[in-house]
């Protein structure tokens, strides 16, 4: 399947024009909200760095310590280390229907090296179109209080309604290639069987858009190129782990949400297994297991409703080395994972409700934790060992 890169028309580029450079009134911060949190390897600070922000989605540190946020409305927040919120210009116009809006942000790996020539930021989003909204792929530089050279990269094959499940999660490769999550855009019957359509499923990229030529897919004649994976119904929390492996945790229906170690050319079983009900009925949806899908790596309890996830490689937390971190909305819970092999053999909350539900996991370029809160004044948020 082509894909499209092009560089947006000048009417497109009006997220955040109104208030380019005016940098928002905020209190002194960081602030502290809980001074001592007690875990089982070590006592952490959870510290407020900045306010204000409007459903923040998504967090990327910049080399310089500030931060990119997105904000699902369609702006793109510069937070400095003193937590001055500032917004860009040039953000393309974001369908803000149901879940959409301006959705994940992410640097180049290559990012501040000498020369600049890896100086992007890409971004995923809901565009309107045709039938519908779909998730689109764009990447752009940043130029004082603007983004400029704005490319759109990538838009699934299909506009459709309602406005749910975009997924929208990036995470690079070691190759340099470049993932992308697409949810089942909640449709009935669920597409994230259909080889020929892009929803529920895991994208491959170059850092241009491209189509890898050895992706897993490319030679099965009913399938789009660009799959990595298929059978996915919502992924919003992806990392790429130091080992390589790629970690993703998934909306479930009525519970069954789940983490999976994703693998080219799998498919992860939605809607034909799932350990989650169904909303009307109550009742199971699909099968435990079946032969030639692959299960979860497991299952998380209760309603958690994952979003945000990261794997710990900061000597600020040496005890959780290798572990994961895993944000929930509806839960408002951040839980650690203890990994042995693939198998998760552990699990302790660490947060239960202080900041609220929770959009966005990272480990920051200085080692910190970084939260992100899904709410009407939402907050980024930093956590820290307590001494």
């Amino acid at each position: 399947m082509p894909t499209h890169q092009k560089t947006l028309p000048a009417a497109l580029l009006l997220g955040g024009l109104a208030i380019v450079g005016q940098a928002l009134a905020v209190e002194t911060l960081p602030e502290i909200i809980v001074e001592r949190i007690d875990t089982k390897h070590l006592d952490l600070r959870l510290e407020r760095i900045a306010g204000g922000l409007e459903h923040p989605w998504a967090a990327a540190q910049l080399p310089d310590g500030s931060f990119l946020v997105s904000e699902r409305p369609g702006r793109l927040a510069h937070i400095s280390e003193a937590g001055e919120v500032t917004h860009l210009g040039g953000v393309p116009r974001v369908s803000t229907n149901g879940q959409g809006g301006l959705l994940d942000v992410v640097l180049h790996p290559d990012y501040g090296q000498e020369g600049g020539e890896h100086d992007w930021i890409y971004f995923t989003w809901s565009q309107a179109g045709s039938g519908g909204t779909a998730t689109a792929l764009s990447r752009a530089r940043l130029k004082g209080s603007a983004l400029v050279s704005v490319e759109e990269l990538f838009v699934q094959d299909r506009f459709s309604d309602p406005g749910r499940h975009y997924g929208s999660r990036l995470a690079w490769l070691p190759d340099g290639t470049l993932l992308m999550s697409i949810g089942d855009r909640g449709r009935q019957p669920p597409r994230a069987q259909d080889r020929g359509d892009h929803a529920g499923s895991v994208l491959r990229l170059s850092a241009s858009g491209g189509v890898p030529d050895d992706n897993p897919f490319i030679d099965d004649e009913g399938a789009l190129n660009a799959l990595f994976s298929i059978g996915n119904r919502n992924i919003q929390g992806m990392t790429v782990a130091a080992d390589g492996r790629v970690w993703a945790t998934e909306h479930g229906p009525l519970g069954g949400d789940e983490l999976n170690l994703i693998q080219g050319g799998e498919n992860y079983g939605w809607p034909d297994v799932s350990l989650g009900l169904d909303y009307s009925t109550r009742r199971p949806i699909g099968a435990d297991s079946l032969p030639g899908m692959r299960d979860a790596e497991y299952i998380f309890e209760g309603r958690f409703a994952p979003s945000g996830l990261a794997e710990v490689t900061s000597g600020q937390f040496p005890q959780w080395e290798g572990n994961l971190l895993a944000g929930g909305l509806r839960s408002e819970l951040l839980k650690r994972l203890v990994l042995e092999g693939n198998a998760v053999a552990e699990s302790e909350v660490i947060l239960d409700g202080e900041v609220g539900r929770i959009r966005d996991v990272r480990q920051g370029r200085d080692g910190a934790l970084y939260l992100l809160n899904d709410a009407a004044r939402g907050s980024l948020y930093r956590l820290l060992p307590a001494d």
